[in-house]
């Protein structure tokens, strides 16, 4: 057997090297090394750090969105009446905000996740609706979906600038007054730029246009666009008025409806074609109109003999042709009649009720006619 080679670190292969070789190494594991070591980039950590953090606050607003939303309650007692609005294009997570508010449902997620398991994401309608405390969401849906029937103005056939004021005012409840309306419609060269019918009135204001008609009023309806409204009903149901036979006798759009408000006044359904030929024979030799519904439009009532033999700008007994402005909102059936009159040769007419409350009217060509016609009436 070969004999062991003994390897050392010193070139004295005794026990006092070995000895002091062990206690080199061992100084050396404890020594610090830290400045002459290389440096190491921190920006990783940082950044891993950064984002451990982040992590750690989405995890924490979660839960308390979470908790908060498990942990609400509906403020409103079941069968308590709230009022809720709803926007027109209004969002679903918008709208279950709202409801959360008004204290009819506990989480917003319930109402948007069922709405879009429903498919109704773009169903609800706008409107105030009345809702009540302890419905569910599904029935809370179901109303919202419900489109809410505006309230409405009626304008009967006939009425002045100041009755539709006054109908506006009371079915909006005086949201938009009467004033605000009459000052609205108050000059129809301030619309004239829209609606080239109006180009005959001037500065005058818009009576005579403002179409009779059932017309919606909104949350946001305004005076103005209220007379839009009307104005683009007007241009729609005239656009196809014939109006060759009023141009031949002199008579534009304006003077049509000049015409036609006092027919409107003068006849009732079935006589309109023969009223408009009375007026019509006048204006066409000169006589004066003599229509007491022209003298009722200032006075504000059926005239009397007083009233007719006093003047004002409109007593058609008084004044040539027609009145400076239409005297009422006519219907189309008495535009018609003034655009296709009867044609007569009749200059007179005279009507009063029967017993049983219907209009019996007399025409007549002459002045005796008429006299007798009044005095058998009579």
């Amino acid at each position: 057997m070969s004999p062991r080679k003994n390897v050392t670190y010193s070139s004295r292969p005794n026990h006092a090297a070995r000895s002091a070789h062990a206690k080199g190494e061992k100084m050396f594991r404890t020594y610090d090394t830290s400045a002459i070591r290389p440096k190491r980039n921190p920006v990783p950590a940082i950044i891993a750090i950064a984002v451990l953090v982040i992590a750690a606050i989405a995890i924490i607003v979660g839960l308390v969105s979470f908790a908060r939303g498990c942990a609400s309650t509906p403020q409103v007692a079941k069968g308590t009446e709230v009022q809720v609005i709803i926007n027109d294009g209004e969002a679903a997570k918008s709208v279950a905000k709202t409801l959360v508010d008004a204290g009819l449902i506990s989480n917003p997620n319930d109402f948007t996740d069922r709405l879009s398991s429903l498919g109704g994401d773009n169903s609800l309608q706008p409107g105030t609706y009345t809702l009540t405390g302890g419905q569910s969401v599904d029935e809370i849906i179901a109303v919202l979906q419900t489109p809410v029937a505006l309230p409405t103005i009626t304008v009967p056939e006939g009425s002045t600038l100041a009755q539709t004021a006054a109908i506006v005012a009371t079915a909006s409840e005086n949201r938009i007054t009467a004033e605000a309306f009459t000052a609205a419609a108050s000059n129809a060269s301030t619309y004239a730029g829209d609606y080239e019918f109006l180009a005959g009135a001037g500065q005058n204001s818009l009576e005579g246009f403002l179409f009779p008609k059932t017309y919606p009023i909104a949350e946001d309806s305004t005076a103005e666009s209220i007379v839009r409204a009307m104005l683009d009903q007007f241009g729609a149901e005239t656009a196809s008025l014939d109006l060759s036979y009023a141009e031949s006798k002199g008579l534009g759009l304006y003077d049509v409806v000049k015409l036609a408000s006092i027919v409107e006044k003068e006849s009732d359904a079935a006589h309109r074609a023969e009223v408009a030929s009375v007026f019509y024979n006048r204006l066409s030799d000169g006589w004066m109109l003599q229509s007491d519904a022209t003298v009722a439009y200032v006075v504000g009532h059926d005239p009397t003999a007083q009233d007719v033999e006093t003047y004002n700008d409109y007593n058609t007994y008084f004044i040539e042709g027609l009145p400076p402005t239409p005297i009422n909102s006519p219907s189309l059936d008495c535009l018609k009649a003034v655009c296709s009159p009867a044609q007569t040769g009749y200059y007179y007419f005279y009507f009063e009720p029967d017993s049983s409350g219907n209009m019996v009217y007399s025409f007549s060509a002459t002045y005796e006619e008429h006299q007798q016609n009044f005095q058998y009436e009579g």
